[in-house]
């Protein structure tokens, strides 16, 4: 049997860094073609050193449990709210993530999905599609200019602080909420509100019936963070009865099912989670996660701990 260490991997990664891995460890590889299922992570964790996994994988109190070797979780995300990181910690397992590296991709998907909103370009791209243009119009498929306007931001991370910084180049006003001016301040007087607070339970469902309803009636909202903090249910609301002009989605409360009532709107923009997906990105958070577990299983500080 093996003497080196022992590392679950629950998705493929690009082939010279599964190599990289594989010189310092012995790689189990989850080949399946969707996300691991919560039993087989459970039965496979067992006897391993290092777990490295995604979003979708529910590292939970009993996943941890079952792993009595285990040392280090490295994630591939920002995010961690799939790891139970409070039993992790009991247990004396390192989590790590993948920050800093997938800023600006998201940023840029950010300003993508709200121009495409305020210019209804996907809507457009739609019409065209099932042969309803019957050419140009003076008053035809009006959107809103961007410049002038107040981008109001919830969440003044990473992501958030490079959305703003790209602001200026569409000639609009970025402020923050808490930082610049309260939550309900923000909503009110905000023309683009874009969402990149973590997920927490106090973050869940901030963006409401009243939080909406507090919102500009010319107003766009975009949320490239995470699902449950907008009520999709509340959200096809707004938009159905124009409380607020459009919206741009990203992320999902129960990804990657969408609200039904979302999908038959011609005024929101819906993306499959697409924040960090770009080569150079998803390539960086790759790296990052994989030299995450060789330095804890080579006995040297994790590189992002949480």
């Amino acid at each position: 049997m093996s003497t080196r260490p022992s590392v679950l991997l629950t998705r493929r990664i690009p082939s010279a860094i599964h190599e990289r891995l594989s010189v310092g460890v012995d790689v189990d590889l989850y080949e399946g073609p969707s996300a691991m299922p919560a039993d087989e992570l459970l039965a496979r964790i067992r006897d391993k050193d290092g777990l490295i996994s995604v979003l979708t994988d529910k590292v939970t109190k009993d996943v941890l449990a079952a792993a009595e070797r285990l040392k280090v979780v490295s994630n591939i995300a920002v995010g961690y709210e799939n790891i139970d990181v409070a039993a992790a910690k009991a247990r004396q397992v390192v989590v790590t993530n993948t920050p800093d590296v997938l800023t600006e991709a998201t940023a840029e998907l950010t300003w993508a999905l709200l121009l495409s909103a305020a210019r209804r370009v996907t809507e457009g791209d739609r019409l065209i599609r099932r042969g309803a243009w019957k050419g140009w119009a003076l008053d035809f498929m009006l959107g809103t200019e961007l410049r002038g306007k107040q981008l109001g931001i919830v969440g003044r991370g990473r992501i958030g602080r490079a959305v703003a910084a790209k602001a200026p180049a569409f000639g609009m006003r970025a402020v923050f909420a808490k930082h610049d001016m309260s939550f309900d301040e923000l909503l009110v007087s905000s023309d683009v509100i874009s969402i990149h607070t973590p997920m927490t339970p106090d973050t869940r469902h901030m963006i409401d019936r009243r939080a909406l309803a507090r919102m500009k009636r010319t107003a766009i909202l975009v949320n490239t963070a995470r699902g449950p903090i907008v009520d999709e249910e509340a959200l096809a609301w707004a938009l159905r009865e124009r409380l607020i002009a459009a919206a741009a989605l990203d992320v999902y409360e129960r990804e990657p099912v969408v609200h039904e009532a979302l999908i038959g709107l011609e005024n929101v923009v819906l993306a499959p989670h697409l924040g960090s997906a770009t080569r150079e990105t998803r390539s960086a958070m790759i790296d990052l996660a994989v030299n995450n577990v060789l330095a804890v299983l080579a006995g040297r500080p994790a590189l992002t701990p949480l």
